[in-house]
């Protein structure tokens, strides 16, 4: 199914992805990255000095095309293999690795794990305050990580990277990567992000406990008595996240950086919150990344301080 849509024009021509990308980051029309312009009078440059697409603002009087001020600004990499790599990641539901990259796109593993990570920047979300009153939290940790462990914070868990989430049930999921699960830190997570007239479900683990009385109501299923479910009180949502994202981090992934887990997290997020359940089919979600990549720069040398495979 993926090979046939990436048949579509706007994924084979570089001029037809240049017309798809400027009618998603301008329905209205061209947008100057460099002022802000709105007008209608920006015009485009034609002829043998200047490519397709670049346009000259009116007011501002500079060049810009609908790359500018995105991801995918002075990228040697044709604009309808970015296409069809927003594509891929965004169809995958498990994730799709540099390397699965590299050869669909025929690029260098370098050039495909770079891209990667600058489409993992464009799928960042401004956040917001999650749950209210009457919303369901639910919130759980899991650790990431090859040495095994029975213990959290002991044994093989000391080796591991901790990742905290919290999912609105029927909503939407935003994960970090913490240093800990201590109280301290799940709390600060828990009163920045979750509105506190919102119900809480977490586990029966101990650092809950301080934190749940600031909420409108602190359910706790008792998983260390074998208890998954009372009623409506479980947290079968965010295992349910974390099963998809553990499957992904194992099996397509393989092996993340500390440094670079978040980035991980993050396109996870992004495709838990535009899943098919909230409305949104491979191509909707994937036009949603792409009218993310704006205002979002990431230079191969941030990216590549520390190594990271995938």
């Amino acid at each position: 199914m993926a090979n046939s849509i990436l048949n579509q024009p706007h994924f084979q021509d570089a001029d037809k992805a240049r017309q798809y990308l400027e009618a998603i980051r301008w329905p209205n029309g061209a947008v100057c990255p460099h002022c802000g312009s709105v007008s209608k009078v920006h015009y485009a440059l034609n002829g043998a000095a200047h490519r397709p697409g670049v346009y000259k603002c009116k007011d501002c009087r500079k060049q810009f095309t609908a790359t500018v001020g995105t991801v995918f600004e002075r990228s040697k990499v044709p604009l309808h293999q970015w296409l069809q790599a927003v594509y891929l990641i965004c169809s995958s539901k498990k994730g799709c690795s540099s390397h699965q990259l590299q050869r669909t796109l025929g690029v260098q593993y370098k050039t495909a794990w770079f891209m990667a990570h600058r489409l993992r920047l464009a799928m960042q979300s401004p956040g917001g305050i999650m749950g209210g009153s009457g919303g369901t939290i639910e919130a759980d940790e899991t650790f990431i990580g090859r040495k095994p462990g029975s213990r959290k914070g002991q044994g093989g868990y000391q080796h591991k990277e901790a990742v905290f989430s919290l999912v609105e049930r029927g909503g939407k999921v935003r994960s970090f990567h913490v240093p800990d699960v201590t109280g301290a830190t799940l709390k600060e997570k828990l009163t920045q992000h979750a509105d506190k007239k919102t119900r809480l479900m977490t586990d029966d683990f101990r650092s809950y406990r301080p934190v749940g009385k600031e909420f409108a109501s602190h359910n706790v299923v008792k998983h260390s008595l074998g208890e998954y479910v009372r009623g409506d009180v479980h947290t079968n949502t965010i295992e349910g996240f974390f099963s998809i994202f553990k499957r992904g981090m194992y099996g397509v992934y393989q092996h993340v950086s500390s440094r670079h887990l978040e980035r991980y997290t993050t396109e996870f997020d992004f495709r838990y919150n535009h899943r098919q359940k909230l409305g949104f089919d491979d191509t909707m979600r994937a036009e949603a990344l792409l009218k993310g990549i704006s205002g979002k720069r990431l230079t191969y040398r941030r990216t590549n301080s520390q190594t990271s495979q995938g």
